[in-house]
C-alpha cells in the first residue's frame, strides 16, 4: 500500500537558503533539499485503489493562487529539547484555508483525516532522543526571510523509506484556479 500526503512544493532557490541553516546540533536528521516541503494533509498508507478516489477528491478543491512568504523559525518540543525544527510561512491564513478546503473534500469522499490543530511550517529538521538545543539556530536566523513564492498548485507525494531517509515522489500536480 502506498504511503502518502497531499503537499507544497517549496521553491528551489527558498530551499537553497534554507539549507544554510543546518549546523550540527545532537541528535539532529537535517532533511535534504529533495525532502523540503509544506505538508498539507498526511494520509498515511492507502490502499492503491483510494489513490484515484483522493484525485478525484482534491481536484474539487477550488482555491486559488497565492504567495508565501518563507521566514520565521521555531520547534515542536521545548528549543532545548526539541523534536522537529521548523521554518514559519505566512500569511498563514491562505494556506490555512486551502488545507480546509482539502480536508472537506477529503471526508466528503469518505477518508479519515488527523484532526489536529494544523501548524503550517516546513520541517528543517527531525530529532530523535538525546536532541540538542536548537535556541542558538532560532536565535541567530528567526528574523531572516528566506523568500516569497507563488503556490499555483498543490501535490500528492509518495513516501517510501530509502537508505538516507524518506524519499517523496509526486504522483499527482493539482492546480489552484
Amino acid at each position: 500500500m502506498p504511503k502518502v500526503f497531499f503537499g507544497v512544493e517549496i521553491a528551489p532557490d527558498i530551499k537553497q537558503r534554507l539549507l544554510k541553516i543546518q549546523a550540527p546540533v545532537q541528535s539532529a536528521r537535517w532533511q535534504r533539499y529533495e525532502q523540503l516541503h509544506l505538508t498539507l494533509v498526511f494520509m498515511g498508507e492507502v490502499a492503491e485503489d483510494s489513490v484515484q478516489i483522493l484525485c478525484e477528491a482534491a481536484e474539487k478543491v477550488s482555491e486559488r493562487t497565492f504567495e508565501l512568504d518563507v521566514g520565521g523559525l521555531g520547534c515542536f518540543g521545548s528549543p532545548e529539547r526539541p523534536k522537529i525544527f521548523w521554518a514559519g510561512v505566512s500569511p498563514e491564513t491562505t494556506i490555512v484555508n486551502l488545507h480546509r478546503q482539502l480536508v472537506d473534500k477529503l471526508l466528503v469522499a469518505g477518508f479519515n483525516v488527523e484532526h489536529r490543530n494544523f501548524r503550517p511550517h516546513i520541517t528543517l529538521s527531525r530529532f530523535g532522543w538525546g536532541a540538542g538545543s536548537v535556541r542558538r539556530l532560532i536565535d541567530a536566523h528567526d528574523r531572516e526571510s528566506y523568500g516569497v513564492m507563488a503556490v499555483r498548485e498543490f501535490v500528492l507525494y509518495d513516501s517510501t523509506q530509502g537508505s538516507s531517509g524518506s524519499v517523496y515522489t509526486v504522483l499527482k500536480r493539482f492546480p489552484l484556479g
